[in-house]
């Protein structure tokens, strides 16, 4: 997904609301979510959210979802947003987390999910690199909480 961030969605500072960038991280893996399954999903989950950079009013938000993991009715989707300054074509990652979906049946049930498959080797090294990368921050957070 594309997005141009505007004053509408910005703080007192010009930058995005945190509120804007989440929303607009769900819904793109929602639609990563979807036209894998070739269901409705609906948001279960999202991981810890960490706001690396901020994006300023005027940038163009570029927001990419990809599924990297199933379960029976279940898709895990990383998701990674980065800002590009539209005049320079600099780029800069902003935010990233990992969301899970459940599909929908026509009854609003959930329903089975195919299972991931990835013929290429770089498929399987992108499925690999979101697997490790969220046990990684899964165990990070664990870390800042353990007393």
């Amino acid at each position: 997904m594309t997005e141009m961030l505007l004053p509408n969605d910005t703080n007192n500072l010009g930058r995005a609301l945190g509120g804007t960038v989440l929303h607009w991280m769900d819904v793109c893996g929602a639609i990563a979510g979807m036209r894998f399954s070739s269901r409705q999903v609906v948001t279960a989950s999202m991981d810890h959210v960490d706001f690396i950079a901020p994006i300023e009013t005027g940038e163009v938000v570029v927001i990419e979802g990809y599924v990297f993991n199933t379960g029976r009715t279940s898709l895990d989707v990383k998701v990674d947003v980065r800002a590009e300054n539209p005049r320079t074509g600099e780029e800069r990652r902003t935010t990233a987390s990992y969301f899970t979906f459940v599909a929908l049946d026509d009854e609003g049930r959930p329903t089975e999910v195919p299972d991931l498959a990835c013929p290429t080797d770089a498929e399987e090294a992108l499925r690999t690199r979101a697997v490790d990368g969220r046990r990684e921050q899964l165990r990070e957070v664990v870390d800042r909480y353990d007393v």
